[in-house]
């Protein structure tokens, strides 16, 4: 019997699709709506309690709780945007022009962009982290992999570097910068690490080191990802760089990526406009005598403002 037998995938009926399209769609507004009511319903005891900001939307109040958003729109602000606009741009103008250079232009702009913002000191600790899960990813040892990735990640962690670290730094945000990148990349280092010692790249140590490096600064995805394996990245790379689809303009490619990210951001707003689910959950009383449909929108509406940060 011959083992390279795949079982075919069959597509789902239309008429079943549109019937599981209609059920989640309507229960996500109908419990969006629950939480809406319930925050309207409860807004005078929030603005007493979590002073409620004026929003940038008429008539609503805005849910200054969520940590992790009022973070990623400050730091959006003062830097991030930019440099990842101007990412972008290099992106398209060195597949446009030059795309064998596409990635070596990309992971120079993405590094510097790094350094800007975390440091000498802080982009130092990134470079230990690489330097020391490619070394231990050269045995080819899964478990030994594993061991040393989570180590590394442990360190944010240690009570005395994590005073020394908040030592570099004139404010907490740009810390907490500092640890983000540090967690994330950790995960990255994991990525490649299994990914070496399962299948590594015929190349060089050198032009591993590279790829390594290049992933592991690359901006999109640097300081909260998405999450993208080395072996995803390194395939998508590789054809970026082969000069395909040149025929959208640096115009609307920037016009496409930013139009994308604002849409997002809107949405994200809108939500802390009229849903404060942030604050709901800080208290307790409130948490009890929210409703069920309105409970679990509360907790899936956190999980999509993380996502979207």
């Amino acid at each position: 019997m011959s083992s390279d037998f795949k079982p075919q995938l069959s597509p789902l009926p239309w008429p079943e699709v549109f019937v599981y399209w209609v059920l989640s769609l309507g229960s996500h507004l109908y419990s969006f709506y629950q939480l809406h009511k319930f925050s309207k319903e409860h807004d005078a005891g929030l603005q007493r309690e979590f002073q409620l900001e004026n929003g940038i939307l008429k008539g609503f109040k805005r849910d200054p709780s969520d940590f992790e958003w009022s973070f990623w729109t400050e730091w959006a602000k003062k830097s991030l945007l930019c440099t990842l606009v101007g990412h972008g741009i290099l992106s398209r103008l060195t597949t446009f022009f030059y795309p064998k250079l596409k990635v070596l232009a990309l992971t120079v702009y993405d590094f510097l962009a790094a350094s800007s913002v975390l440091g000498f000191k802080g982009v130092s600790v990134l470079l230990l982290h690489v330097s020391v899960a490619f070394s231990v990813a050269q045995l080819r040892k899964p478990s030994l992999a594993w061991v040393t990735n989570l180590l590394l990640l442990s360190t944010i962690y240690i009570q005395p570097l994590q005073n020394i670290q908040r030592g570099w730094y004139s404010t907490e945000e740009e810390y907490y910068l500092l640890l983000f990148s540090v967690a994330v990349c950790g995960l990255r280092f994991i990525s490649f690490s299994l990914e070496h010692c399962w299948s590594p790249l015929d190349r060089s140590r050198v032009v591993q080191l590279f790829w390594l490096f290049s992933y592991t600064f690359y901006h999109p995805f640097f300081y909260n990802g998405p999450i993208i394996t080395f072996k995803a990245y390194t395939e998508q790379m590789r054809r970026s760089a082969e000069g395909n689809n040149r025929e959208e303009s640096v115009l609307s490619y920037a016009l496409a990526r930013s139009g994308r990210v604002l849409l997002w951001w809107c949405l994200a707003e809108y939500m802390i406009h009229v849903m404060y689910m942030h604050s709901i959950q800080s208290n307790e009383t409130y948490m009890e005598i929210l409703p069920p449909w309105a409970l679990g929108k509360s907790l899936h509406s956190v999980s999509l403002l993380f996502k979207t940060s």
